[in-house]
């Protein structure tokens, strides 16, 4: 069990990143109306210092009838910015029919992630592939969708990334946990890589994580668990879908202590939405369907297991439409940590924002 003083600095940490009322937009949807996003990757340094961030553009469309009701997922795009908070410039993009793999075409583009292996960048993009459902369960696929599963491509430079590349790195066939989607990459203090992932079952009625990991030198992937963050008791009792580590930096409080990280995570209480009752006591109940987020914690040498903290509430909800806040991702600098995120505005849009913690601030706050 954590510590309770010690999970109270790791939530007022999490609060001061995801700082909802200075959060600045990174880059905007396609359209500042309902349904149109962009987000579900992560933001890396390049070589020369400057800040590349990946994400999808998800435009209006309606699942329940099939992807074809809209142009969902349509874009994977990097954008490119001297400073940590923009201005962001647009400097590559694929379409779905660029991240068509092994003859599979791509109905829709979802979570992406960057992460340099040495002189290598790596981006991995989760897909919904033109394909059926295992045998039995041919009834439960909607028309017009697919199975999801997790791709990797990878250049020198962002400006050298080819569709190429492509392989198809993890993809599932146990009905229980179908889909595979919204990677997140984390460099483990031995070396390896851990590809954490959230997974659906063929009736898309909850969501897990899962977690695989590729050792130092190895192109092959471990898996490890299909539930390292398993859905919680109350507000994520629906959904849990981790999206960051951040290694909790060895100061103040933490400063003897072994290795611990942080970990955001999207929950939600119902995968459709619910009526609520008017005369009931209002949220935080879940947002129903809306994706909220919250934090867990854990020691370094005992992953993947870690604890949640956000046991009975999400921390981060937006000031802001829906209240949708989620795919938190962070980066920690020489002079600060960078957060972003994806949050629900007044137009019902989902930019991406970002927020940048001071490390003297960090200090203060974990002291």
């Amino acid at each position: 069990m954590l510590d309770p003083t010690l999970s109270q600095k790791l939530t007022a940490l999490g609060q001061a990143l995801i700082n909802q009322e200075a959060a600045k937009v990174l880059v905007e949807p396609q359209d500042r109306s309902t349904g149109f996003w962009f987000g579900g990757g992560n933001i890396v340094q390049d070589r020369d210092g400057s800040y590349l961030a990946i994400g999808r553009f998800r435009n209006f469309g309606d699942s329940r009838t099939g992807v074809g009701a809209g142009a969902r997922g349509l874009e994977m795009a990097i954008y490119r910015s001297p400073e940590p908070l923009g201005p962001y410039e647009k400097i590559k993009s694929f379409s779905k029919a660029d991240l068509k793999t092994n003859g599979k075409a791509v109905v829709s583009i979802e979570g992406t992630a960057l992460h340099w292996d040495g002189d290598t960048l790596e981006v991995f993009v989760s897909t919904e592939k033109d394909i059926p459902y295992p045998a039995g369960f041919e009834s439960f696929q909607k028309p017009g969708t697919g199975v999801w599963s997790i791709d990797r491509l990878h250049a020198g430079s962002v400006e050298d990334l080819s569709a190429d590349s492509l392989e198809e790195i993890v993809i599932h066939d146990e009905p229980a946990v179908l889909h595979a989607k919204d990677p997140v990459v984390t460099d483990l203090p031995d070396g390896s890589l851990a590809l954490i992932y959230c997974n659906h079952p063929f009736s898309w009625s909850s969501s897990n994580t899962s977690v695989t990991v590729r050792k130092p030198g190895s192109s092959t992937y471990e898996h490890l668990t299909d539930f390292m963050l398993a859905r919680g008791p109350v507000w994520d009792i629906a959904a849990t879908r981790l999206t960051d580590r951040l290694a909790i930096p060895k100061v103040g409080a933490f400063a003897d202590l072994p290795d611990m990280s942080l970990y955001f995570y999207d929950g939600c209480e119902c995968l459709r939405q619910m009526d609520e009752n008017p005369r009931a006591v209002k949220r935080p109940r879940g947002y129903s369907c809306e994706e909220l987020s919250g934090i867990a914690g854990g020691i370094d040498t005992e992953f993947p297991s870690i604890e949640r903290i956000s046991l009975h509430a999400p921390l981060f909800i937006s000031p802001h439409g829906t209240g949708c806040s989620r795919y938190v991702d962070t980066l920690v600098t020489d002079g600060g940590i960078l957060a972003s995120w994806q949050q629900s505005q007044e137009d019902l849009s989902q930019p991406l924002v970002g927020h940048f913690l001071p490390m003297e601030e960090v200090e203060k706050i974990l002291s």
